[in-house]
């Protein structure tokens, strides 16, 4: 294998032909099933992929992997009408052949970073080419004739808009981009936004529809209520003056059916205290359905209350229709870091299987005021560990086991209160799910056949305590790590191996059977080699990134620090295939068939896990 920088790295291929079928949208389709009809890869055959191509850039003068300079992505490419279209972590967006990688154009950046998670595909019409729609780091919307790769004159100023206006005027400096690809709603794009998460001031993180042919913006939603829209009461007066956060960064969906858009929506700021925001703070860590056409609120569900966790929602709210008691039912899939699932309906946002408010620990932080309650799905049960008790220490490995021990004496013992134990200003404490999660950004997919959903989650605890700043600080409490400096995400584990320290599994795919709301199967996710040489073995990878699923009755996801990359039976969870990537894979994989016949399956791979941090 040439040596090469990675930047969409394994596509794989089996040996016969099928229908021809494209991936046109970040999560396949715009309800984000990340479902694709595709059967030609299947159970019988998958143990035969082999790697078909790799794209990447060769650094210059020396592509020795010791001189490789590698950088975080979560990049999803798709493919339409015969291309393949991706960001890269060179700053730029390519078009490939999709049966060889070999590129069909390029499009620089200059200095602004390329679109984090993808880009968004729009067909045209007699007005306008097809186009390829991307937001940079820097906060500008570029349309990209998908044909040439040059920008498109009559979308905003020669091809661009201009995000920041009329939006970061009081902040200048401050981070504003979009952080997924845009959705296509008739002849809007629909953005969100993201930029400072922790500071309480900042630019607005509004979500905004732009005309397609013009790039003239149609209409505008506020993630803080302004006086007099719904939801104004949940915030402090005059709150949405100055506070940036909540942000939609994450991907959305749409029902084209019911003319929705449905929103996941991150978390207030300051993310770890609240006592400057009291109240529910709508609609932070929510999900929320818009009418495309209008902007305006149709219904919302708030997974968490006041979050002073970082537990917003980020994973694309997924449409599936499911058959309960008889009874068809169309639903978007909530999916909350504490590692909650609501089924909630599409017309009304009320929970499929019911929902209560119950209660939970309250903060003991001055000035804090915490929700009393939090809302619980009936079913499923919780899928990612949501406590630990003071004897929950990781056995079999000595040396960790002590690292563990050492570390619970450090921090004065576990101390935790079950789900949505908030942190302390007197004690350290232990909080699971930690602030990534249970699941993430990587959300969920769906087999329709089977009515399963399936989902990975991570079991890494969060750690810290809030300790009062200095004088002029814009935040009056801040999370303090026992681990020190540059520690901000630091979690219940061995940040040298990235081992948790309590018992595994550390991650877990699993199947969720829609129709029951019961765990069908789950079975740990990932590997430690230096473990498994020890004898412990199946302990589950820490990650980012989600699965897809296929008509072949196969799940195929990455996301794990053991570089690999694997297919499960979607029935029954057996693995039947892996492979040892040379680098890690922390996004989604895609798949498609090209013209030549064959089924590929992409994953992106940069080597770099963005999200260990300690």
């Amino acid at each position: 294998m040439t040596t090469v920088k990675k930047l969409i790295a394994f596509l794989l291929v089996p040996c016969a032909a099928f229908a021809q079928a494209d991936w046109p949208v970040y999560s396949h389709d715009p309800g984000g099933s990340r479902y694709s009809p595709l059967a030609q890869i299947n159970t019988s055959n998958v143990a035969r992929l082999k790697p078909a191509w790799q794209y990447g850039i060769d650094t210059g003068v020396d592509n020795s992997p010791a001189n490789r300079v590698l950088s975080g992505t979560e990049a999803v490419p798709i493919m339409v009408d015969g291309v393949l279209y991706a960001p890269t972590v060179h700053r730029s967006i390519v078009a490939l052949q999709p049966e060889t990688g070999t590129e069909i154009w390029k499009y620089d950046l200059g200095k602004a970073a390329a679109p984090l998670r993808g880009v968004t595909y729009w067909q045209g019409d007699k007005q306008s080419p097809s186009q390829i729609l991307a937001g940079t780091s820097d906060g500008r919307l570029l349309a990209i004739n998908a044909k040439t790769g040059k920008l498109v004159p009559g979308f905003g100023a020669e091809g661009v808009v201009d995000l920041r206006v009329d939006v970061t005027a009081k902040f200048p400096d401050a981070a504003y981009h979009m952080a997924s690809p845009g959705v296509v709603y008739r002849n809007l794009i629909i953005t969100g936004a993201q930029g400072k998460e922790d500071d309480p001031n900042g630019p607005a993180m509004d979500v905004r529809a732009w005309d397609l042919h013009t790039g003239r913006l149609v209409w505008t939603f506020h993630t803080i209520p302004h006086p007099g829209e719904p939801g104004y009461e949940t915030w402090p007066k005059d709150n949405w003056i100055a506070a940036g956060s909540p942000a939609n960064w994450g991907a959305a969906t749409v029902d084209a059916q019911r003319g929705l858009v449905y929103l996941p929506i991150g978390q207030p700021a300051a993310q770890y205290y609240g006592g400057a925001r009291h109240g529910n703070n709508l609609y932070s860590s929510s999900i929320v359905a818009l009418d495309a056409n209008t902007g305006k609120i149709r219904w919302h569900f708030q997974l968490t209350h006041h979050d002073v966790w970082d537990y917003d929602a980020e994973a694309s709210p997924t449409m599936m229709d499911v058959v309960h008691d008889g009874k068809k039912t169309p639903v978007v899939i909530a999916l909350s870091k504490p590692g909650l699932m609501f089924f909630l309906d599409r017309d009304t946002g009320k929970s499929l299987y019911g929902a209560e408010e119950r209660p939970v620990p309250q903060s003991d932080v001055p000035g804090e005021q915490t929700s009393p309650t939090q809302p619980f799905p009936m079913k499923p049960p919780p899928l990612a560990r949501n406590r630990i008790g003071p004897d929950e220490l990781f056995t079999g490995d000595p040396e960790h086991e002590k690292f563990c021990r050492e570390l619970a004496a450090k921090i004065g013992g576990i101390h935790n209160e079950g789900p949505y134990t908030p942190y302390s200003s007197q004690e350290i404490r232990v909080i699971f799910p930690g602030q990534q999660g249970g699941p993430n950004y990587g959300g969920v997919s769906i087999d329709p056949r089977l009515s399963y959903v399936f989902v990975n989650v991570r079991n890494v605890g969060g750690m810290g305590r809030l300790d009062k700043t200095p004088e002029g600080d814009g935040v009056a409490y801040r999370r303090f790590s026992p681990l020190g400096a540059g520690s901000f995400y630091a979690r219940f584990w061995n940040p040298a191996t990235q081992w948790p320290c309590q018992p595994p599994p550390w991650a877990e795919l699993m199947a969720i059977n829609a129709n029951t709301g019961e765990i069908a199967w789950r079975v740990p996710l990932g590997v430690s080699d230096e473990l498994e040489a020890r004898g412990i073995h199946n302990t589950g990878a820490f990650g980012q990134g989600g699965s897809i699923a296929t008509a072949g009755g196969l799940v195929f996801i990455a996301g794990t620090i053991d570089k690999r990359f694997r297919a499960f039976d979607s029935r029954t969870g057996k693995q039947l295939w892996e492979t040892k990537l040379d680098s890690e894979g922390h996004t989604n994989p895609m798949t498609y068939q090209a013209r030549n016949g064959k089924q590929y399956v992409v994953i992106v791979s940069s080597g770099i896990n963005a999200f260990a941090l300690q």
